[in-house]
């Protein structure tokens, strides 16, 4: 499986390149109307068949184009996964930072987290797969390494604003930086998601019953112990 993976995400030699690259994806039209059309349709089948099923051929037919406009718009496989999950985190740092903003105790910051969490169990298991997959191939590409990172980091910094906002409204009281928990709570959302998906029997609720006691915790000084 990995070894058909891999060998789409090829680098294109600089005859292919039609255009200027920015953080691997091509800077020509990505707006546009057929671009949009191959990213939603490589997001549908990476969650029908897996990466490796979703070859530029099955991608290109749902899509309705040719095969040949997507090495066009993106030169690669990685570069158009990169793409998508780069449109997915740019959607999901909107909604969610919507309702934090919107959160008026900590418990309403805790809930807009796991609840986002809970959708993208119940929803969106294409998008962790696809995220679990990349992690892996940016072994062997230091370009897809760095897209993935300055997407981690571009949600770190936003949701680090939104909690200084929070704190300086007397929302939250952090015991630690922002940014340091975020990163454990991105981490520790990430492994539970993998344990999950991995093994169904995990006991959801009482899993969760205990991240939301270390989010109040990491949010709340008032908080003196977890429970």
């Amino acid at each position: 499986m990995w070894g058909v993976f891999r060998g789409e995400m090829t680098v294109t030699s600089p005859q292919r390149q039609t255009a200027p690259v920015r953080d691997g994806v091509n800077e020509r039209s990505l707006t546009g109307e057929k671009a949009s059309r191959i990213v939603e349709a490589m997001r549908e089948s990476v969650a029908e068949v897996g990466i490796a099923g979703s070859t530029f051929e099955r991608v290109a037919a749902k899509a309705g184009v040719s095969r040949g406009l997507l090495h066009y718009y993106f030169g690669t496989k990685e570069r158009l996964l990169v793409e998508v999950i780069r449109r997915d985190t740019d959607y999901r740092i909107q909604a969610l930072g919507a309702a934090m903003r919107a959160a008026q105790t900590v418990d309403e910051v805790i809930a807009a987290m796991s609840k986002t969490f809970e959708r993208t169990l119940r929803e969106q298991t294409g998008y962790v797969y696809m995220v679990s997959e990349l992690y892996v191939a940016g072994r062997h590409s230091p370009d897809l390494q760095r897209a993935l990172g300055a997407l981690y980091s571009k949600a770190r910094v936003e949701f680090a604003q939104i909690l200084r906002e929070k704190e300086r409204e007397g929302v939250v009281s952090l015991r630690y930086s922002p940014e340091a928990v975020l990163a454990y709570l991105f981490a520790a959302g990430d492994g539970l998601t993998v344990q999950r998906l991995t093994d169904p029997t995990l006991d959801l609720m009482k899993t969760l019953e205990a991240a939301v006691g270390i989010g109040r915790f990491l949010l709340d000084t008032r908080v003196t112990h977890l429970t």
